[in-house]
């Protein structure tokens, strides 16, 4: 049943990015926000808005209740989620379905069954992805994880089974502070997530994050676009990312992506997911899988050709997969990074009145943002601003474009991440693609700026 009219459940870049897919396919949109958000750009060219509550996001953009009767009360037919706030919360995508609403998303048993970290590497394994070795469940005591960390040896690191961003995890050097280590990781788990299960992995000593890109139309068809390197982190949150990866072969590429691809299809997955690995040595190990759209999607969509939102959409009213896996083409280079409103040298907050902005342009490049002069960036939020995609027939051509557009972007009245990635991309690390998830922070205390 085709969409007439959707719901766009989020904020920011990402909600204007949703807006623009829809006003492309003939859709209405409604925009939803907090009281801080009533003169963002996705508010302004909605259709129709809606305010949902006050800043907090718990009063607003986490309040289910708030968010349905919105949809009911401009009779839109369609939420899309975006990423973040609720966008792999399961009870909403069954609270979105049974008021009679298409869920532009996964089914909810699948955000379940992924949601839970646990039962996730459970599924992986059934499905044939190669797992870290590690517990085969929760760690139910301090002596079930000293039998396990003495068989796949230290160091080891305790995963909270729940939620993700760092908290919860500890690496655990050695036996004799297994016990204080998983305690304090337990601890934090609960405090962060209501729920203390941990388990258990190897520690890798420095690997890369690979991620791959799925979609499923439900009934059993699936495909994989490729990879993304998103390496390039600090404390756990991704910086830049890029695709294809600079250091996967085509044949490693075909290989684990007719893995996650037929993962996805034995699962019956529907929608947009994205499988993510730890790549160390020449193997993978899968960590994860986020059942969502991801904030670097522009970077597959640049080397693809095929607009990842309008997929979602499709997919969601029934009209099944755009292509199959043999008409899928990856071509170029592309680069994104993520542009937050921080000091470039405390990663402090710079919320903050846009005094000037100008976006950076010309060929192949691409900016998601929903900033103006004149808009005031609330502090209630993510720091992220903007995100500057840019894409070259090779990577060394889109590094020298990149370069060329961070110079051109202007947001006066606060300070951004900008030079940040400008001295990032100079570096050696970075040209020749050798960084792994520990380079940005040992790089970072070894050049202050």
């Amino acid at each position: 049943m085709p969409i007439q009219k959707l719901l766009i459940a989020n904020r920011g870049e990402i909600a204007l990015r949703i807006h623009r897919a829809c006003h492309e396919m003939g859709i209405k949109t409604v925009a939803v926000h907090s009281t801080a958000d009533s003169d963002a750009m996705h508010v302004r060219l909605a259709d129709e808005a809606v305010c949902i509550g006050p800043p907090p996001a718990k009063d607003s953009y986490l309040n289910i209740a708030n968010i349905i009767s919105a949809a009911e009360i401009t009779h839109a037919d369609a939420v899309h989620p975006g990423y973040g706030f609720l966008s792999e919360n399961a009870q909403f995508a069954e609270i979105v379905e049974s008021h009679n609403l298409i869920w532009v998303g996964p089914k909810p048993e699948h955000i379940r069954i992924m949601g839970d970290k646990v039962e996730a590497k459970r599924t992986a394994a059934k499905l044939g992805l190669p797992l870290v070795p590690g517990s085969p469940g929760p760690l139910d005591s301090v002596a079930e994880a000293r039998e396990i960390a003495a068989e796949i040896g230290y160091p080891v690191l305790i995963k909270a089974a729940s939620g993700g961003g760092g908290r919860g995890m500890k690496v655990v050097p050695s036996e004799d502070q297994l016990e204080s280590l998983m305690g304090q990781a337990s601890s934090e788990a609960n405090a962060a997530f209501g729920d203390p299960t941990v388990y258990m992995e190897k520690y890798l000593g420095d690997p890369k994050h690979i991620e791959f890109q799925v979609f499923g139309d439900g009934e059993g068809e699936a495909i994989h676009l490729g990879e993304r390197d998103c390496s390039i982190q600090r404390r756990h949150q991704k910086v830049i990312e890029e695709a294809p990866s600079p250091i996967i072969t085509p044949e490693q590429r075909e290989e684990m992506g007719e893995v996650v691809r037929k993962a996805m299809a034995d699962m019956g997955y529907r929608g947009a997911g994205t499988i993510e690995f730890l790549y160390e040595n020449g193997e993978f190990y899968f960590i994860e899988m986020n059942t969502r759209l991801q904030v670097e999607h522009p970077v597959t969509e640049m080397i693809t050709g095929i607009d990842l939102v309008r997929e979602q959409i499709r997919i969601a009213q029934g009209d099944g997969l755009t292509c199959r896996q043999d008409q899928i083409n990856l071509h170029g280079h592309a680069i994104e990074c993520r542009i937050n409103a921080e000091d470039p040298q405390t990663f402090a907050p710079s919320p903050g009145l846009v005094k000037n902005y100008v976006a950076p342009g010309g060929m192949h490049v691409r900016v998601d943002s929903g900033l103006y002069a004149g808009y005031r960036v609330p502090p209630y939020y993510d720091s992220m601003i903007g995100k500057l995609i840019v894409f070259g027939t090779t990577r060394e051509r889109c590094i020298m474009r990149l370069k060329r557009a961070l110079e051109e972007f202007v947001v006066d009245g606060m300070k951004t991440t900008v030079p940040l990635h400008q001295r990032i991309i100079q570096t050696p690390e970075f040209a020749a693609g050798d960084y792994t998830i520990k380079w940005l922070e040992q790089w970072l205390d070894e050049n202050p700026a």
